[in-house]
């Protein structure tokens, strides 16, 4: 794999870890900084379902889940050929650093470099909204809302 071909993105959020892993594994918290609708199974073999925009469902199997500190789970697009579901791999790492955690995502498996810089603005766009949340504040709407994408 190149390495061109893969998102890494960090942002330190304001929060425990806990705090943030909740972000990220409950379904009615994710869904107050990304999606309009989820279903997550916080579980190896679980099922991770996101419509992210709206117009578009986020599908893949989580793999492995350590409460607090890591998530990793397959990922891709209903419908889509270019990135269909499962056929990439997200992980998500949390590093307390006082006073908040430090948000490590790596996302691998991607195609091609339209589709490494496409995720590479969608998460850096997620990212900051998970932050804003994190720290209480509220993100207002996704401005993405309604978006569907190019896969």
């Amino acid at each position: 794999m190149q390495e061109t071909l893969v998102v890494q993105r960090e942002t330190h959020v304001a929060a425990p870890p806990a705090a943030v892993f909740a972000l990220l594994t409950d379904p009615e918290k994710i869904l107050r900084w990304m999606g309009t609708e989820a279903q997550i199974e916080p579980q190896p073999g679980g099922l991770y379902l996101v419509n992210v925009t709206g117009a578009r469902f986020a599908r893949g199997t989580f793999r492995e889940v350590v409460p607090v500190h890591r998530l990793a789970y397959s990922f891709g697009w209903d419908d889509s050929e270019v990135v269909p579901p499962g056929s990439s791999l997200v992980e998500i790492d949390l590093i307390e650093q006082p006073p908040g955690t430090l948000v490590r995502l790596t996302h691998t498996g991607l195609p091609n470099a339209e589709q490494r810089t496409g995720h590479a603005e969608g998460w850096a766009h997620y990212l900051d909204r998970l932050a804003e949340v994190a720290a209480g504040r509220d993100p207002g709407p996704d401005p993405w809302h309604g978006r569907d994408g190019q896969n």
